[in-house]
């Protein structure tokens, strides 16, 4: 058994491991190492709190220890990138159902003599566990496109909302003051938080799926907090508090760079369908006649900027698109990738994607720090992105789009358009990039790259 001030010694070691990983993966170079490093530390918390309380004999300790790496690794090679969103949702979506079970088990343990404070604790870790359980499940079946990316909005969504809201904190009262009613508060909790993490889940369309995810994140970490106190514990509560804080710090920066409130988001007010019916693509197509060659501008082009987006995942074209980069370099062109913060359907997708195939850390520029520099550029490609760079975002009020910060691209002076279709992206708003002075090269991007790239091949 480990001794209480050996306990708070390593606990504090632990979060001091954690606090590090965290900071450097702010820093693109350091990322690896950081998540390593913060992977570590909860595996290392994982292992004192089953020493210190004795909860598990040391053999067993191995045996589990076997299974985990077993199941890590299988997960770590079957898992391709682009399916990289839903398993971070899946895997906040188990930090929710961890805390929800540990919030039922202080619930039961404590007993008739419990403090209100700790019966408070283990009701909130319920509620909260299982609303991240929930959504989280809903989001990761989004994602993996087995249920529809659109919002699915019931009628009086906000009534619902607000009354589920009202009904969890008349619960935690009703915990407070009345005993022996253990099982009543656990089956109403489970029900209340399954029914508010499905609705609110279901009416998050694709386009807020980044904010959503990185709200779950912050959840999970907020209940597992929360359980701590049920629990007493002193290190899940610092784990969960730095887990909870980090997802909050993204959630805001998430916001800021969609130009949305959490709360609207939550409300369903910005997932709305715009009004205006998508044209065909053979409409398209006939509204601008591009007389210059496309190659002929490439040939040309000395600054360049690729912006990459969620079809360049679908696709798996992150490879070809090294390629590119490689060939615009080798002729001597200076190429840059614009990444925009909710590009893909998690924060950081685009990183991670260009990351796998080696493209160069200092050639990633955040859209504030490369915005003003598209009116001064040759050619921006466009590989899979559409609301990103979607000009519709500063005129078109009363849609989703509205006021969002979007890439520059439609300064530039050339544009390729690498997209699957003409189609809108997720927001529902036709993109009027589609009807201006562009090259567009529709279809799978992994193709169009390829037959791009194998005229200069020949």
């Amino acid at each position: 058994m480990i001794s209480n001030l050996a306990y708070y010694i390593i606990s504090a070691v632990i979060v001091l491991v954690i606090l590090l990983g965290i900071y450097l993966m702010s820093r693109v170079k350091t990322a690896r190492l950081g998540n390593g490093l913060s992977a570590l530390g909860l595996l290392a918390a994982t292992i004192t709190i089953l020493l210190k309380y004795e909860i598990i004999e040391i053999w067993q300790l191995h045996i589990y220890f076997q299974i985990g790496i077993i199941i890590g690794l299988v997960m770590a090679f079957k898992v391709k990138m682009i399916n990289m969103p839903q398993m971070i949702a899946l895997l906040n979506g188990l930090g929710g159902l961890a805390s929800t079970i540990v919030g039922g088990f202080a619930l039961y343990q404590i007993g008739a003599g419990a403090d209100t404070f700790s019966i408070i604790s283990s009701v909130l870790a319920i509620l909260i566990g299982n609303i991240t359980f929930v959504g989280s499940l809903i989001a990761a079946l989004k994602l993996s496109r087995i249920i529809s990316q659109k919002p699915v909005r019931i009628k009086f969504y906000g009534v619902f909302i607000i009354l589920n809201i009202i009904l969890m904190v008349a619960l935690i009262f009703v915990s407070a003051f009345i005993k022996n009613i253990e099982l009543i508060i656990l089956l109403a909790s489970l029900i209340l938080s399954t029914l508010f993490g499905l609705i609110f889940s279901l009416s998050i369309g694709g386009a807020d799926m980044p904010i959503t995810i990185s709200l779950l994140n912050s959840l999970s970490g907020v209940a597992a907090s929360i359980s701590g106190l049920a629990i007493g514990d002193p290190l899940l509560v610092a784990v969960g508090a730095i887990v909870g804080a980090s997802g909050l710090i993204l959630t805001r920066i998430m916001a800021k760079a969609m130009n949305k409130p959490v709360l609207h988001i939550i409300m369903g007010k910005t997932t709305i369908s715009h009004k205006q019916p998508p044209k065909e693509k053979e409409e398209l197509k006939e509204t601008f006649i591009q007389t210059k060659d496309p190659y002929q501008i490439f040939d040309e082009a000395e600054e360049v900027i690729i912006v990459p987006g969620y079809g360049m995942a679908v696709a798996q074209a992150q490879f070809l698109v090294k390629e590119l980069t490689d060939f615009i370099k080798s002729k001597g062109g200076h190429v840059r990738f614009a990444i925009h913060p909710v590009a893909g359907r998690m924060p950081g997708h685009m990183n991670v994607l260009l990351a796998e195939v080696d493209v160069d850390y200092d050639d990633l520029y955040d859209m504030d720090s490369i915005n003003d520099d598209f009116k001064d550029t040759d050619l921006v490609i466009i590989i899979g992105a559409n609301d990103v760079v979607n000009p519709s975002a500063k005129t078109e009020e009363g849609t989703p789009l509205y006021g969002m910060p979007i890439l520059h691209v439609d300064e530039a002076r050339n544009i390729f358009i690498f997209n699957y279709d003409t189609m809108p992206g997720y927001s529902g708003v036709d993109n009027p990039l589609y009807t201006s002075d562009v090259h567009l090269f529709l279809g799978d991007a992994k193709v169009t790259l390829q037959e791009f790239l194998n005229h200069y091949k020949k």
